[in-house]
């Protein structure tokens, strides 16, 4: 063996960190006022599968929706004269028109099937986040809104968990999101807690030295981007996801201003209204 070897051998392997994407089985159908930390909670037993210090827990928005009672029968909805002008022209049952300009701010475009707003929580998708997927409509048609304030859900699942298991982690309320210009949906963050929502890099340098000038990242919605892919959108039954092995100062965040409100463009820089 050369000298050269020896002293690789001796050196041993570098750490490499690992990251972990973890589906947590056992969440049943939820249904009006369950305790959702109580709910993840008893799946974790059930798996044997212990919250660690800096772990996100990912927890997509549907399941919160059901538990804090957004579930809406349709026939309860009497639609306006512009919600009937819109469904003439979109295609779409007046009753779903009406709730998606209840809970909108804004009408920004539509066409026959589409329908884009502004929400009143400040973003810009179709149909106002409404879904009628996974839904049981057998006492007649129903559809599910958007939790009123995803990040206040959030820091409610925080504060359960970090109490009852004595650690330190971060809670996203993921959806899925259109995005302008590009096919296809993916997982975004409408609610965190504890987690720094946006890394800021303006001003620092890139690795030749150069000044970043617009480099603002968004690790609420990369993380419930890869929460996403392990929860699936269809039949996977896995609204709850752990991510493990994120470096903890980078990502978890105690400043009560790290919400997912911080997202939202302001509409003063909104380029195409």
């Amino acid at each position: 063996m050369s000298q050269r070897d020896d002293h690789a051998v001796k050196a041993g392997p570098s750490e490499v960190p690992a990251f972990r994407v973890i589906g947590l089985p056992g969440i049943g159908m939820i249904e009006r006022d369950d305790d959702l930390t109580a709910v993840i909670a008893q799946a974790l037993e059930q798996n044997q599968l212990p919250l660690e210090h800096g772990d996100v827990v990912c927890v997509a928005q549907k399941i919160v929706s059901k538990a804090e009672g957004c579930l809406v029968a349709l026939s309860d909805i009497e639609p306006s004269a512009e919600a009937e002008t819109l469904a003439t022209a979109t295609h779409k049952d007046p009753r779903m028109v009406q709730l998606i300009l209840d809970e909108s701010s804004e009408v920004m475009r539509h066409k026959p099937n589409v329908l884009v707003v502004r929400h009143n929580l400040g973003f810009v998708g179709a149909h106002a986040g409404i879904d009628q997927s996974n839904v049981d409509h057998s006492d007649g048609e129903m559809a599910l809104l958007l939790p009123k304030d995803p990040d206040a859900s959030a820091m409610a699942l925080r504060t359960g968990l970090e109490q009852r298991y004595g650690i330190r982690l971060g809670v996203v309320i993921t959806d899925s999101h259109n995005r302008a210009w590009r096919m296809g949906t993916i997982g975004s963050a409408i609610g965190c807690a504890g987690i720094r929502v946006l890394d800021d890099s303006r001003g620092g340098e890139d690795i030749y030295g150069r000044t970043l000038q617009a480099t603002l990242i968004s690790r609420a919605d990369a993380l419930a981007g890869t929460a996403t892919l392990m929860m699936g959108e269809t039949t996977e039954k896995m609204p709850v996801v752990i991510l493990r092995g994120l470096p903890p100062e980078q990502t978890l965040s105690d400043d009560p201003k790290q919400t997912a409100q911080l997202i939202n463009r302001p509409l003063e820089e909104d380029m195409f209204r």
